[in-house]
């Protein structure tokens, strides 16, 4: 039985990858994924196949990583972060009917909360919701409700593709949403390049990122009530006694 494994490369660094993906992708024939990404591998798996797809082509990349593996290849499905957080892992699972003699093995990398966290300081030791602010396959009304919620419960949130061309004043919206429940002094970080050339962080409170630019390689850390700022960084109480 051939088997795909769905890969999570990390956020781009060959040195924050697990040993388990650098160990799979090493281990298979092919390697298939989105160009941005593959581009990020190619160098270290040197003699490998590679196939690519463009953004918006998941489908098809998908189903080009069943019909190499009914070849009888290894196959090796990569995603940026982790395969399973907004990544390729329920799709190849949602079409995997279609070819019920191969397996698929989900392996799990650093996804860009946790990426960008390290390099903010400590924002996520309470709960976090994770919200994506693409409107792409997910409707703009359902995305704004999560958004409201998240903040009245007070959670820490992290949000994924915060804006694009098409989308400039994405993160101002949601900013606006927010400060319905949050105050606008609250501690916030962004991570631009998370792992990669060109990485950039800082901090600043949420009436100052609702005018900050930011792009799909932007990872945004808004804090709850009880974040704060400790040696300028980002850190949020999990609520243990010391003193």
């Amino acid at each position: 039985m051939s088997t795909i494994f769905v890969v999570g490369i990390g956020p781009g660094a060959y040195e924050k990858m697990t040993i388990e993906a650098a160990d799979a992708l090493r281990n298979c024939d092919v390697i298939i994924g989105y160009t941005v990404y593959v581009d990020l591998v190619k160098e270290h798996f040197a003699g490998k196949e590679f196939l690519t797809t463009p953004m918006r082509k998941e489908v098809e990349r998908c189903r080009l990583a069943f019909e190499t593996a009914a070849e009888g290849k290894q196959v090796a499905m990569i995603c940026s972060g982790d395969a399973g957080v907004y990544g390729m892992a329920g799709l190849m699972y949602e079409l995997s009917e279609e070819w019920p003699d191969i397996e698929i093995k989900v392996i799990p990398g650093v996804t860009a909360a946790t990426g960008g966290a390290a390099v903010l300081g400590a924002p996520l030791i309470h709960d976090f919701a994770l919200i994506s602010l693409s409107d792409l396959l997910t409707p703009w009304e359902k995305i704004e409700k999560r958004l409201l919620l998240a903040s009245e419960a007070d959670f820490v949130i992290c949000l994924y593709n915060p804006g694009s061309h098409k989308r400039a004043d994405y993160l101002e919206k949601a900013c606006d949403l927010m400060l319905r429940y949050k105050a606008p002094e609250t501690v916030c970080g962004i991570v631009s390049q998370i792992g990669r050339d060109g990485e950039t962080s800082r901090t600043m409170t949420l009436a100052e990122l609702r005018n900050t630019k930011v792009d799909m390689f932007t990872t945004v850390f808004i804090g709850n009530s009880q974040t704060k700022e400790i040696r300028d960084h980002m850190v949020t109480p999990r609520g243990y006694r010391y003193e």
